[in-house]
């Protein structure tokens, strides 16, 4: 018969075995008498915990008040240090209890000390860590040279011997980059087209200037929340893959392997990658671009009257070419930099599951962080361009 099963609620005994201190008059005086079976499992419920708790509060800890555990049926070590504690570890004036309880709580209060007070950190143990920051981005910075030193030198190899390439390779992650990302892309991109359309026609309604709404979305979707919605997306959906992908090889030990057998990390795993994204990256941003664009076209003409035909001719007036040549140059430098982010965090995976959880999850981060900070250095670099 299984022992682990909760007791109703409603049985007697089961109220009757809950842990509890109550205040009576015995002797001639008025004493603390606990009952109940002071056990891990008598305490284990929050019910049970909570009433414990709230008896205990209103027998406030005395060292003159006598106490009364005859009445304890059973006693453990994790109620005589709740006992303990309650007394301010310290024996209280007049104690009455049975052989058996006292020795327990003979070795609790023999065995119990206080927790060593921590002591204040001082500046210069805050500086010494403020410090240490410093060579750890040293680390991480000569690593991640290393690894674009190391794809340059692959590509000139393929570029030597195009015949011995990873092409199979790179045609897969091309496909798993790319064609399996445009659904959500596409559904992304179409809800915050709909979304900016509706928002700004609320704002152009009131001076007349319904017909720029043109003017503002292909502009903002096209240079700027089409390429990094779509690095976004890519960056949390494709950047943990290749992280995880890179990761669990670690954990099973496939690069051990693959260094014993001669074949390099570089040009058969990170080049792949950085090739396939590099490629799909620009043709994800247009996608999503066009889908947001989809939408706020149809919300446009549903909330100011502006029909699709002149919003198709308007836009290239709006919006010159060279805004999207900037979008498609910035979203392969996303896709690189998300393939390489996403290839240097699994390559320092070490083999076991919690490293590749957080290496995955700092692959994401990073990555994102990184797409919003050359976001901006594009938007410094080129805010001349494409405006008029």
């Amino acid at each position: 018969m299984p022992t682990d099963l909760p007791m109703p609620a409603e049985a007697p005994e089961a109220r009757g075995a809950q842990p509890r201190v109550d205040e009576r008059e015995q002797e001639g005086g008025r004493w603390a008498v606990a009952s109940g079976r002071w056990t891990v499992l008598a305490m284990s419920s929050a019910p049970a915990w909570a009433a414990l708790a709230d008896s205990l509060k209103g027998v406030p800890a005395r060292n003159d008040r006598p106490w009364d555990l005859r009445p304890i049926d059973q006693l453990d070590h994790i109620g005589a240090q709740l006992l303990w504690n309650h007394w301010g570890q310290a024996w209280p004036a007049r104690l009455e209890m049975d052989s058996q309880h006292k020795a327990v709580l003979d070795q609790v209060a023999l065995y119990t000390c206080s927790a060593p007070v921590e002591p204040p950190v001082t500046l210069a143990q805050r500086f010494k860590a403020f410090a240490h920051n410093g060579p750890r981005m040293m680390i991480v910075a000569r690593d991640f040279l290393a690894l674009i030193g190391q794809l340059t030198l692959d590509l000139g190899k393929l570029l030597r011997a195009p015949h011995r390439g990873p092409w199979r390779d790179f045609s897969g992650q091309i496909y798993q980059f790319g064609t399996t990302a445009l659904p959500i892309t596409a559904l992304v991109g179409l809800l915050i087209g709909v979304v900016l359309a509706y928002l700004t026609s609320q704002q152009l309604r009131q001076y007349g200037a319904e017909t720029f709404i043109v003017n503002i979305l292909g502009l903002s979707l096209i240079r700027e929340l089409g390429p990094v919605l779509a690095a976004v997306l890519i960056a949390g959906r494709s950047g943990s893959a290749i992280t995880a992908q890179i990761g669990v090889m670690r954990v099973t030990e496939e690069l051990d392997a693959m260094r014993v057998m001669g074949i390099p990390h570089g040009f058969r795993l990170v080049m792949p990658r950085v090739l396939a994204l590099a490629i799909t990256m620009p043709l994800i941003s247009m996608w999503t671009s066009m889908a947001a664009l989809f939408g706020g076209m149809i919300a446009a003409d549903l909330a100011l009257d502006i029909s699709p035909a002149y919003f198709i001719s308007a836009l290239p007036r709006a919006v010159p070419m060279s805004n999207l040549y900037l979008a498609l140059s910035k979203s392969a430098v996303f896709g690189v930099l998300i393939a390489l982010i996403g290839c240097y965090f699994g390559m320092k995976v070490k083999p076991n599951t919690e490293s590749l959880g957080r290496g995955t999850t700092s692959s994401v981060v990073t990555s994102i962080t990184v797409v919003i900070l050359v976001d901006a250095l594009f938007a410094v670099l080129f805010k001349g361009v494409g405006l008029r």
